[in-house]
């Protein structure tokens, strides 16, 4: 069988990442296998070293893709604002959604990895590529909410993040959808803007 091509071997990576990127944020870290993650990419276990060092190692590159996806989700709604307070309150509107809490595997990684995060050791590569995700996200709060203090931004994350970790830990139950409203609410009605 050939060698697949330089373009071909960066699909297939993409390929993975994406996959990973996806298992990972709906069933955690511990949940994935590296042969479930190839055969989500359509790909056989066999060429996994070929892009990556380590399950580690894709996992770190997926936290990193999770959450470029919702840096790039911000920067399309933005773009797509009149203003800065527009943006806002869209990327509110949908973060805080019963969609998005259903949509795990699409979701936010800060909220979907949080608790791995958490586990692992200090210097983990994993870690660092939360961190920039996290440090991103903190930086374009700033900018949606047109402010200069970013411990405003860093309480809209935690309230963002948690109420989403939350309502979709009480899927099931009427609480789930309140904690959305009350965190959307709060967020949006008790706020002043720019």
């Amino acid at each position: 069988m050939p060698r697949a091509t330089r373009a071909q071997a960066e699909t297939h990576r993409q390929e993975v990442l994406d996959a990973a990127a996806a298992l990972v944020r709906r069933r955690g870290v511990s949940g994935v296998t590296v042969p479930e993650v190839m055969a989500a990419a359509g790909l056989t276990h066999g060429g996994f070293y070929r892009h990556f060092k380590s399950k580690e190692d894709l996992v770190a590159q997926a936290c990193t893709a999770a959450c470029d996806e919702k840096t790039a989700e911000r920067e399309r709604i933005r773009a797509a604002s009149p203003d800065a307070a527009t943006a806002r309150r869209t990327f509110l509107e949908r973060y805080l959604s019963v969609k998005h809490r259903d949509a795990a595997s699409q979701g936010c990684g800060i909220a979907a990895l949080a608790g791995d995060v958490a586990r692992t050791e200090t210097d983990s590569a994993l870690r660092e590529s939360y961190l920039k995700g996290l440090h991103d996200m903190v930086g374009q709060l700033d900018e949606l909410g047109e402010r200069d203090a970013e411990d405003e931004s860093l309480v809209e994350l935690a309230l963002m993040a948690g109420a989403l970790m939350l309502s979709r830990a009480a899927a099931g139950d009427e609480l789930s959808e309140r904690i959305l409203e009350a965190a959307r609410d709060h967020l949006l009605d008790n706020r002043p803007v720019g």
